[in-house]
């Protein structure tokens, strides 16, 4: 389940193929003002997907259990490891 996206896109008019980063939203709960979400070990640290378009990253994002999340990123964005 997503509960937040992070749009770290240079053109956020790209969405046919794009990056992503999705991470539990309780590696978050330490950063001032933010809202706190439940500590869950279920999932991986974090996962990836590279030229997926944003739907397919949305849907992928979705379907983890845990609160995630979803870090966008322009396609071939060094920020981004092979997953």
């Amino acid at each position: 389940m997503i509960l937040n996206i992070i749009d770290r896109r240079g053109n956020p008019y790209r969405w046919k193929r794009i990056d992503v980063i999705a991470e539990p939203t309780w590696h978050d709960n330490s950063l001032a003002e933010g809202d706190q979400a439940p500590h869950d070990y279920r999932e991986p640290g974090f996962a990836t997907q590279k030229g997926v378009s944003l739907t397919d990253a949305v849907a992928w994002a979705s379907s983890f259990a845990v609160p995630l999340t979803l870090y966008l990123y322009d396609e071939g964005s060094s920020a981004v490891p092979d997953g």
